[in-house]
């Protein structure tokens, strides 16, 4: 048995608009699919009614930088409210290492972005990324910088920018 496999699976009985703190139209993904203490799987589907999508083509590959984003924050997000606190906003920081096996996923492909914490302290963490097709083959990586600040409205009103 793998050292995954061995990992317990936690519920995860929230939408994503509950463990985001995005409206639509900008939740690009579409649910939690599985959950450990250390690794959370999401799935999307590309479909025309996507934000980015483009005709004929689908959704363009560097895009998959934000599913990722997205997975990580639905990770932070889960183990917030798992333990009755706030979904709190966090800031994209950096990618590093962003590959991608292709320009364009097409239209009706469906995809799982898998994210675990590779490093945590505080307020800063790096999660490694990958998004997979159906059959697990990876079609983009990824290791995400992310900052999740304790006051996000504070930060940001030390720049001009308020908080609806």
């Amino acid at each position: 048995m793998t050292a995954e496999l061995a990992l317990e699976l936690l519920p995860c009985p929230w939408p994503m608009e509950q463990l985001l703190p995005h409206a639509p139209p900008m939740i690009l993904l579409d649910r939690v699919l599985s959950r450990h203490a250390a690794r959370l799987t999401a799935g999307v589907t590309v479909r025309p009614d996507a934000p980015f999508f483009r005709a004929g083509r689908g959704i363009a590959a560097h895009i998959a930088i934000e599913w990722m984003a997205q997975a990580c924050g639905a990770f932070v997000g889960a183990v917030a409210l798992e333990a009755g606190g706030p979904v709190r906003l966090g800031f994209l920081l950096g990618s590093r290492d962003f590959h991608a096996a292709r320009n364009w996923f097409p239209e009706g492909e469906t995809l799982t972005v898998s994210v675990a914490p590779h490093y945590q302290d505080g307020e800063m963490a790096v999660f490694d990324c990958v998004v997979a097709t159906q059959d697990e083959t990876p079609v983009a990586t990824a290791q995400l910088t992310l900052y999740q600040p304790v006051d996000a409205a504070a930060l940001l009103a030390s720049q001009g920018v308020r908080m609806k």
